[in-house]
């Protein structure tokens, strides 16, 4: 089963359609977690949604505690909560990519997807990482080719993924490949 967090976003139920298509998903607002299910789950997603990872303490806890025990994959503000939580700096970004389409390449460290692939990935964010990112486990895996601007992570030590753009999205060309292979990792 998939347990997703929502972090009250527009995008929540297109994540739970998106991943409902390989699992059996359950869904529930970070503030009414039903720990039951959270404990039984073998994946937790960590959705989109406003605001900072900061104001997001119970996430925080959650992602924390089953980090190295479950699959964790976040999307955008949960892609963020992920860095956040492993000494990343989250900052405001220069442009605001709301409803925008950016092209992104694979990098050498990626293990799941070929080097030098390109995605077209829709992108909804005002926040970005902060630059340089230093971990023994977690690599930057997708960038935009524009920016250069961390856009995919992996840790297959402790089975952690994460999207700053949105695959659930209609923007992202093949967005559910990209969930099935993190899916089978």
């Amino acid at each position: 089963m998939i347990y997703i967090i929502d972090h009250q976003d527009s995008f929540t139920w297109n994540v739970v359609h998106q991943f409902s298509m390989f699992d059996e998903v359950y869904c529930s607002n970070y503030f009414e977690i039903n720990h039951k299910k959270l404990n039984e789950s073998e994946t937790i997603v960590l959705s989109p949604g406003p605001g900072s990872p900061k104001d997001y303490t119970l996430t925080s806890k959650i992602y924390n505690k089953y980090k190295g025990k479950k699959k964790i994959i976040g999307i955008c503000l949960g892609y963020q909560q992920i860095l956040y939580n492993e000494g990343g700096k989250i900052v405001q970004q220069k442009r605001i990519f709301h409803g925008f389409q950016s092209k992104i390449k694979v990098t050498k460290d990626s293990k799941l997807f070929n080097k030098n692939k390109f995605f077209e990935v829709g992108r909804y964010h005002s926040l970005r990482l902060e630059e340089p990112f230093i971990s023994k486990n977690m690599k930057i895996t997708m960038r935009c080719i524009k920016t250069n601007i961390a856009m995919g992570i992996e840790d297959h030590i402790n089975k952690v993924f994460g999207f700053q753009f949105h695959p659930e999205s209609f923007l992202t060309k093949n967005g559910k490949v990209l969930i099935k292979k993190i899916l089978s990792a």
